[in-house]
């Protein structure tokens, strides 16, 4: 009693402090050693039952204790109205809204109501009987939980009667509960975006933060403190404004909304259509469709309202507006630049600037392109080209002494090299078929070409030959044999052999065989 009588001689001193002298929180905190938070309580409680200064006599301390601190145990009858504890719990999810504001617009509405202590545990007595999932406040478009349901669902090829297995996206806002759910071909990155992008299209918007488990697809390092997302899924993070905050190991929490929704859509969807013979994704998503507009229309017993009524009051207002236009599915991939200058993306080959040789760099393909980037900067984009081991090159990310042979083709050296002679062809396509990338081979080939100003055609067809035969299909191959004149022996025309010599110190052809 004694301690009662010292805590309320505290509050009356605060409240004389404020309304007699208009002290500050701060300075009444450093006069009264009663800490900033319980002094603006205590100002709040007093004002909400219309006690400022000096207080009335007939008030005793414990009087006053009850106006302000009606004890949790206390129980003062039916007498005393009481607030829609639902529209309490749906009014806690609004951005800034708490129990203390909550209680002040009730004792506005009923001066006689409960004391704040006591419509705090009225509201706890009265949570405890929703489910856990429910008990959890999740504010207005704060959140999306997303993830897999277990289970499948059998689709049966009609052409073949093989039997394919769909999965099943599950999603749910955290304030509302609003559900939705998707049939997909697999659970891997591809199903994983598109499955995004569709909830946002039915949900009208984006929430702050997309809840997933840490699954494969979406998070590439499951940790409890710093989980690493995929380089795709952060693409469509930051497409569409939102932040990926993966459910946290062993934080059975951080996942219950979902996993709630998950057990509502294996009951409603899953255990509805079990009996149902799917022949196409388009015809189980038909059906799923149904099923989801049934779970978010029920109203829920103890809330009294549907999901569909607490995402209209709820998150639809407070979710971000969609993009302008729709996520297109990228995938990622870091990648150094060759030598040749170009980087190596689903087997064909894309340019970079020359600059960059031996750099790393980051690959964003899209099934119609493909794009580049240096230090986060874009550096170069390519139309996306299925064709195998092949290249595609911009002129200007050549180097100058490869930009100045841009306009030479393969079909076109080997019809210049053909007026020369076949030998000359020969070697050019021996060189092409060597070098690692075109442009080199070009060089090659435009050298050797460049020799006939020096030697005339017939010598150089007469070097080739010698060269395809040693097998030294180089430049500086060609260039040393006609310099050195050793062209000359393979220039002479093939005339019949004169009569052999007979001597006897002439052994002849066959004694070296």
């Amino acid at each position: 009693m004694a301690g009662m009588r010292m805590s309320m001689r505290k509050i009356r001193e605060v409240l004389r402090l404020t309304h007699e002298l208009g002290l500050s929180v701060r300075e009444v905190r450093e006069a009264t050693g009663v800490g900033k938070t319980a002094v603006c309580e205590y100002v709040n409680r007093a004002k909400v039952i219309g006690i400022t200064w000096p207080i009335p006599p007939e008030i005793g301390d414990a009087e006053l204790e009850r106006l302000l601190f009606t004890p949790a145990g206390f129980h003062e009858g039916s007498t005393k109205s009481l607030p829609d504890w639902a529209k309490v719990h749906e009014e806690l999810k609004r951005r800034g809204v708490t129990l203390m504001i909550l209680w002040e617009e009730y004792r506005a509405a009923y001066i006689d109501g409960h004391g704040y202590s006591r419509f705090c545990a009225l509201y706890g007595e009265w949570r405890k009987r929703l489910a856990p999932t429910m008990r959890q406040t999740h504010m207005a478009g704060d959140k999306l939980f997303v993830d897999w349901a277990g289970d499948t669902v059998p689709i049966i090829d009609a052409m073949t009667g093989e039997v394919h297995e769909a999965h099943l996206f599950v999603a749910a806002l955290g304030a509302s509960s609003y559900t939705y759910a998707e049939a997909r071909w697999s659970e891997t990155l591809p199903d994983w975006i598109g499955a995004h992008v569709n909830a946002f299209d039915f949900l009208g918007g984006v929430p702050k933060a997309a809840v997933p488990d840490n699954l494969k697809a979406g998070i590439t390092k499951p940790s409890r403190y710093e989980p690493g997302v995929n380089r795709t899924y952060q693409d469509l993070a930051d497409h569409y404004g939102f932040v990926v905050l993966p459910a946290r190991v062993r934080r059975p929490r951080d996942k219950a909304k979902v996993e709630a929704a998950v057990g509502i859509v294996s009951r409603f969807v899953l255990g509805k259509l079990r009996n149902r013979r799917f022949f196409s994704l388009a015809e189980l998503n038909e059906a799923v469709r149904e099923c989801v507009a049934s779970i978010n229309a029920k109203v829920m017993k103890q809330l009294k309202q549907s999901r569909n009524d607490l995402f209209a009051s709820l998150d639809r207002p407070a979710l971000k507006g969609l993009p302008s236009e729709r996520y297109q599915y990228a995938e990622w991939k870091r990648c150094t630049v060759a030598p040749d200058y170009h980087v190596e993306v689903d087997d064909h080959y894309y340019s970079v600037p020359f600059a960059l040789l031996r750099e790393t760099v980051d690959a964003r393909f899209t099934d119609s392109t493909i794009e580049l980037f240096h230090n986060g900067k874009r550096i170069a984009s390519h139309v996306r080209s299925r064709i195998a081991h092949k290249h595609t090159t911009i002129p200007e990310h050549m180097p100058s002494s490869h930009r100045r042979y841009a306009e030479w083709s393969p079909a076109r050296l080997l019809r210049e090299a053909e007026k020369i002679g076949p030998a000359t062809l020969a070697l050019f396509e021996a060189i092409m078929k060597a070098k690692p990338h075109p442009e080199q081979g070009f060089r090659s080939c435009l050298g050797i070409l460049s020799l006939v100003k020096s030697y005339g055609p017939q010598r150089l067809e007469a070097a080739a030959k010698r060269g395809n035969d040693i097998r030294a299909t180089t430049y500086g191959s060609i260039k040393s044999i006609l310099h050195n004149g050793l062209d000359r022996a393979f220039a002479k025309p093939n005339l019949p052999d004169a009569s052999p010599i007979r001597h006897a110190n002439i052994r002849g052809r066959g004694y070296y065989h």
